[in-house]
């Protein structure tokens, strides 16, 4: 463009050369000034803006969303899923854990001969809360409908598992564990424990303490015993594989009903809640026709699904 300018103050007559490297180096220097004020002045804007860059428009993002905010996106997201998975209610949300784990008892009736060296049974967790707590056994069915139902919910449950099943899929459980469920020990075989030796025992939960943690990386605190059976061999074998606690059952969930060990047929505040993995070939529907049904009567006594291990 520099030459184009030249020839139209020219006017078409020949220049003096002299004239011409005048003109040029005159040119030059004031592109050069314009250039280093456009600079400048670029810099200048951007260190006013805050942003250091070309085209700052010097406006703040937007404010980071409050603990308020979040918690009531994740109420109407829950609400949303209550719908869309048919539940009755839009299930409580359980308090905050304790900041201290409650002392845990065996129960009366419950205990083995040296219990008090020996990992607790229990059926409650003695809480005043009104919190149960959702237990599944097995590994019998695996629902990709259930995973997906209980996250969306954000319903914790824990798992006691038996690797003659689990071992059809481990990738199943380990896309449960990635939700934030902890994934505990209900031997290799599910055998009637009473009826072997302490070391057959031994075996059986010590197996599967090391199945657990090579599959999933963690070795479990909890054990339940299959059909809630043990004797003094069983505590024994049980601690020494590293079990700490053995959390039985207060009530028990199928397909169409809520079953209860106490007699008032109620639940309690620190009611663990069992059920098991099945499927329509074992019950008539499914794990989210089973999990629709006890959280209906669950929510409907006004009780919240805590997680368990932030209890014990």
């Amino acid at each position: 463009m520099g030459q184009v300018r030249q020839n139209e103050q020219s006017g078409g007559r020949r220049l003096h050369p002299g004239g011409l490297l005048r003109r040029t180096r005159a040119a030059r220097l004031v592109a050069a000034g314009l250039t280093a004020a456009a600079l400048l002045s670029g810099c200048a804007l951007g260190t006013e803006s805050g942003s250091g860059g070309p085209g700052a428009t010097g406006q703040a993002g937007p404010a980071p969303e409050t603990k308020a905010q979040r918690l009531a996106k994740k109420q109407a997201a829950i609400a949303a899923a209550t719908r869309r998975w048919g539940l009755a209610q839009v299930p409580l949300t359980a308090p905050a854990p304790p900041d201290a784990k409650p002392t845990l008892s065996t129960r009366d009736g419950f205990e083995v001969e040296g219990q008090e060296d020996l990992p607790h049974v229990f059926t409650t967790v003695p809480v005043k809360e009104r919190v149960v707590f959702l237990t599944i056994d097995d590994g019998a069915e695996k629902d990709p409908e259930f995973l997906r139902m209980m996250k969306e919910l954000d319903i914790p449950y824990s798992a006691f598992l038996s690797d003659y099943l689990v071992s059809e899929d481990y990738d199943y459980f380990r896309a449960m564990q990635k939700q934030g469920t902890a994934l505990h020990n209900h031997t290799l075989d599910h055998p009637y424990l009473p009826g072997l030796s302490y070391e057959e025992q031994r075996h059986q939960i010590c197996g599967m303490q090391d199945i657990i943690e090579k599959q999933y990386g963690k070795r479990p605190r909890l054990f339940r015993p299959p059909y809630g059976n043990y004797n003094q061999d069983t505590l024994k074998a049980a601690k020494s594989c590293g079990i700490e606690a053995v959390p039985l059952w207060n009530a028990e969930a199928f397909i169409d009903r809520v079953d209860y060990r106490e007699w008032d047929r109620d639940l309690h505040p620190g009611d663990i809640v069992l059920t098991h993995f099945r499927g329509t070939g074992q019950w008539d529907g499914t794990m989210v026709d089973m999990v629709r049904q006890a959280m209906k009567v669950i929510t409907s006594k006004g009780y919240a699904v805590a997680r368990l291990e932030d209890y014990i």
